[in-house]
């Protein structure tokens, strides 16, 4: 085997072990997600981790166990936050995931059952061989028809093939 193919060889088994630990960490935060566990799902985040998602401020700087814990147990459910289509690029050190999310569960006060679609990116550091969460960005489209409605109503198109985590 020529020294270039082997190269090529061990590379692809890098980034397939790779790409398959962060798998297995967006699987451990849907894990903690249905078992309401904030110490586990924040664990999976670097300390100075920017988050953008979905609750207010536009930037959240690093992820509070107390104040995930808190909107934890404001579901009487189990929380869904399940990818589709779910597309990982790695290199070196660094990584990104990108795919759909369907969030789901049953809030305990008046909004009761939840089930929408999302758009998730999430990028990923090897820290201290680890990989960690540094940053994460959630969105909900919304209608520009002057009515800046949330578009909770959209599904993925039909005909795709969807992964799961």
């Amino acid at each position: 085997m020529s020294t270039s193919v082997h190269f090529e060889q061990t590379e692809r088994e890098l980034i397939s072990r790779d790409e398959r630990r962060i798998r297995d960490t967006i699987a451990a935060l849907h894990r903690a997600h249905l078992k309401h566990d904030a110490p586990a799902a924040t664990a999976l985040y670097a300390e100075d981790a920017e988050v953008f998602n979905l609750a207010p401020p536009l930037i959240h700087q690093g992820v509070n166990v107390e104040e995930k814990q808190a909107w934890m147990d404001s579901w009487a459910t189990p929380i869904e936050i399940v990818p589709r289509d779910l597309k990982i690029t790695v290199g070196g050190d660094f990584a990104f995931a990108r795919c759909l999310l369907q969030m789901s569960g049953t809030k305990k006060g008046a909004e009761g059952a939840v089930r929408f679609w999302m758009r998730g990116t999430m990028e990923f550091e090897r820290i201290r061989g680890s990989w960690r969460i540094v940053h994460e960005h959630t969105s909900v489209p919304f209608y520009m028809d002057g009515s800046f409605r949330p578009a909770f109503d959209l599904e993925p198109e039909r005909g795709r093939e969807g992964q799961a985590a």
